[in-house]
């Protein structure tokens, strides 16, 4: 089977020009301070409601759209690895916010036509249509106002339904709701991304624990369908490390010329996955005798070591990277 094109992690060229135009005539402190406070307020638990007004909106997005979208490219990226033939027709993207997975969706499948959005923040939702009208692909999308479970009750039933960044909002109820919704509507695959935390990560295993009893398959990235392994204080995330432009450390007051998404996801399937690799879930440790690396397999926890004098195995090892997927 064909290895798919793994897409990059960087923003496209076009959502970029179209972010970066939109900040001419803005004060680059303003928006730092905005998308400082915004950050802090999503840090402390509360959601997109502190998200008011135009520039709020712009300030949110040039701070968060670039990580946000790496990390739902890395995880689209893992699930082409396992399916290099998935080729979705229709997304629905719920609490789309400015729009970051409709336009990582649209650059993993060029198979792509249908795209529904939805989202009860009016800003985000302006901003995220007027970006739009920069790509060809995107301009036409479908874009409902309205509270995630309300609104997603209402949609057609998509190939690709994408969740990103989302139920951290909801409380514990009304995301088991949510998420059985979402299930409702997918006809192939659902993907949910959360913060690389453990609170995102007991948001993703309570979902996945939730939908593989009503018949959901993992796909990605446990190579099975059983309980999580993984025992606190240790939690399964992944990183992505991405390019900062000069408009995205300017809004972060940042110095560094990249940085590093840590996320946690899980993408579900209508069909099981007849082979699944073992996923790396942790940078492994190279030194001059042996790589260490934790993996999940499909028997459970392993921690692998591979001598250096088994070469040709050794050499391999010393390639993987947190994240990757191993067959």
């Amino acid at each position: 089977m064909t290895k798919k094109h793994m897409t990059s992690p960087d923003l496209p060229a076009a959502l970029r020009g179209a972010l970066e135009a939109r900040l001419q005539g803005v004060s680059r402190n303003d928006a730092a301070e905005r998308a400082a406070a915004i950050s802090k307020n999503y840090r402390d638990g509360g959601g997109s409601a502190a998200i008011r007004s135009s520039t709020d909106a712009l300030a949110y997005a040039l701070a968060r759209m670039p990580a946000t979208y790496a990390a739902v490219i890395a995880s689209l990226n893992a699930l082409c690895e396992i399916r290099p033939d998935i080729s979705p027709n229709s997304l629905l993207d719920v609490g789309a916010g400015p729009g970051t997975a409709a336009w990582a969706a649209a650059e993993a499948f060029p198979s792509l036509q249908d795209f529904a959005l939805l989202d009860a923040n009016d800003a985000l939702r302006t901003l995220a249509l007027d970006l739009f009208r920069d790509s060809t692909r995107l301009r036409d999308v479908r874009y409902e106002r309205g509270e995630a479970r309300a609104a997603l009750a209402k949609a057609e039933a998509a190939d690709l339904v994408v969740a990103s960044y989302i139920i951290g909002e909801l409380g514990e109820s009304e995301q088991k709701a949510l998420a059985a919704l979402m299930w409702e509507k997918t006809r192939d695959t659902l993907l949910v991304v959360e913060p690389g935390t453990p609170a995102g990560y007991a948001r993703i295993i309570a979902l996945r624990k939730q939908l593989i009893a009503t018949g959901a398959h993992v796909a990605v990235p446990c190579p099975h369908d059983a309980a999580c392994p993984l025992t606190a204080p240790d939690w399964c995330h992944f990183t992505q490390r991405l390019a900062r432009s000069r408009a995205h450390k300017q809004v972060k007051g940042a110095e560094l010329p990249f940085e590093d998404e840590k996320f946690s996801y899980v993408a579900l399937t209508r069909a099981p996955i007849d082979r699944r690799p073992f996923r790396v879930l942790a940078q492994p440790a190279v030194d001059k005798a042996e790589v260490t690396a934790k993996l999940c397999t499909p028997g459970g926890l392993m921690i692998s070591r591979i001598p250096r004098r088994d070469r040709e195995s050794y050499a391999d090892a010393r390639r993987w990277r947190w994240g990757d997927g191993l067959n």
